[in-house]
């Protein structure tokens, strides 16, 4: 398996003043779904489209499994795009619709027919072929979109916000059928969202972007669980920030001291005793008691919000504001002040406290 099926090196985009793309490098590896994540703005639509030859770059290089193709036209280049309004033809039927790059790279007769009508049973279409594309739901207008794209058989397949026009709960079914057919076909895929959940969902790997730059790339786990910086750690998901300092400092680990009591990391070796450095702690990484607690610190409720399965609160700690998600069973009801400790049990993540 190719780690370095399609390649960016060293890419840029410029439109006037504004550097939509800066020197952006990044391995995508066959197979799997690679997701460009970021918030509007930040280059990754634009990025999708230099990959797809619908613009050129104005440095660096495009490689699909090692072939430079900076100057093959889109046709040529093996990709196909689905779009975020799905581009469906509403003057032609389902079969017509999937059929259309078929028809255009000169395919005819009984193989369009058993090509078009495989991917449609395959996408769960089957009886479907006779319809106009508005005669469907959201969810098979979006599978619609995707036949249309993966008939023609392409290298790398590009999808550009797929799911943004779905509601809430049709668009998690869908990325999970979107992931199943991927893995089904394995073929290698670049997603563009902004929307984390997404991302990590159903990413295998995820390259986040901001101000044309890629900022951190790896897998979904590696961005959220070990951010590079604070844009990162505040763009993958809800993160508390907690200021702190190093009190002390061996190979094996640091002690820091903060406002909601001492903490522990591993990572010793990166810090330097009397340092300021900034603690990554996630909604689930703080414990909540009704009464006081050795090590506890007290905690002022602001405001509460029930999720579900877990109740989200937002605390006030002297100047500190923190979010912490705890199952609803932890407490029977919410007084307006509650003790507050870091759970000791994880290896919490620490970033150099920026200027």
């Amino acid at each position: 398996m190719d780690d370095r099926y399609v390649e960016l090196v060293h890419l840029s985009k410029r439109f006037g003043a504004l550097e939509a793309v800066s020197d952006v490098s990044l391995a995508v590896p066959e197979g799997r779904i690679t997701t460009l994540l970021g918030p509007s703005g930040c280059g990754k639509t634009t990025l999708l489209r230099l990959i797809a030859g619908f613009m050129q770059p104005d440095a660096g290089e495009i490689r699909i499994k090692g072939r430079r193709i900076n100057e093959v036209p889109p046709q040529r280049r093996s990709t196909v795009v689905v779009f975020q309004d799905y581009a469906l033809f509403p003057h032609l039927s389902v079969f017509e619709n999937v059929a259309y790059g078929l028809r255009r790279r000169g395919i005819k007769g009984a193989d369009i027919r058993r090509r078009v009508m495989d991917m449609l049973e395959f996408l769960g279409l089957a009886g479907r072929d006779s319809l106009s594309p508005a005669a469907l739901s959201g969810g098979q207008q979006q599978r619609v979109a995707l036949a249309r794209a993966l008939v023609v058989e392409p290298d790398v397949l590009l999808l550009d916000e797929p799911l943004s026009n779905l509601d809430a709960k049709l668009r998690v079914r869908v990325r999970t059928e979107l992931k199943e057919i991927q893995q089904s076909l394995g073929k290698t895929t670049i997603l563009v969202t902004h929307d984390q959940e997404e991302a990590l969902s159903i990413s295998d790997h995820v390259a986040v972007m901001a101000s044309g730059r890629i900022r951190q790339s790896g897998t979904p786990l590696d961005v959220y669980a070990r951010p590079v910086d604070q844009f990162v750690a505040d763009f993958i998901g809800i993160t508390n920030f907690v200021p702190a300092t190093v009190r002390a400092a061996t190979p094996d680990g640091a002690v820091l001291e903060s406002p909601i009591g001492r903490l522990t990391t591993g990572r010793g070796k990166d810090f330097a005793v009397g340092q300021s450095v900034v603690v990554i702690l996630r909604p689930t990484a703080l414990r909540l008691w009704a009464t006081p607690q050795p090590g506890g610190v007290r905690a002022e409720v602001r405001s509460t919000s029930f999720l579900g399965e877990v109740r989200r609160y937002h605390l006030q700690v002297g100047a500190l504001r923190l979010v912490v998600d705890r199952p609803l069973a932890d407490l029977a009801e919410t007084p307006s002040e509650l003790w507050l400790a870091v759970d000791d049990t994880r290896d919490h993540h620490v970033l150099p406290a920026t200027p």
